[in-house]
């Protein structure tokens, strides 16, 4: 498949965040939702990761669970959706559309 463009992409990934159900999208509190092509050398660090696994999302922060009453003033938690990964295992843009979606749903979970 052809790769896509970066805008492309998002688009895709913005309809992925629009297929959320709007009660959980209500709920979403200081989150920030970006693409890069892959996980950086740090991010795989963090989490272990094998060179041979492969990673297409990814939710960074402090889950709502989790924050207390002092929880202020903080940046962003951060989702970031790796585009490589996603487009070397998908066949066509159908594919692309599938994953994106459940990787959204998935680290959109992580956050609540």
């Amino acid at each position: 498949m052809q790769k896509l463009n970066q805008t492309e992409f998002e688009e895709i990934v913005e309809e992925g965040i629009k297929a959320i159900p709007e009660r959980f999208l209500r709920k979403l509190e200081n989150v920030a939702i970006v693409v890069e092509d892959e996980p950086t050398p740090t991010q795989k660090k963090k989490l272990n990761l094998h060179p041979s696994w492969t990673l297409f999302g990814l939710y960074e922060g402090v889950p709502q669970l989790e924050r207390g009453a002092n929880y202020s003033a903080v940046l962003p938690d951060k989702i970031t959706i790796f585009q490589n990964p996603i487009e070397a295992l998908a066949g066509d843009e159908k594919d692309i559309k599938e994953i994106v979606k459940n990787t959204v749903w998935h680290e959109i979970a992580h956050h609540f």
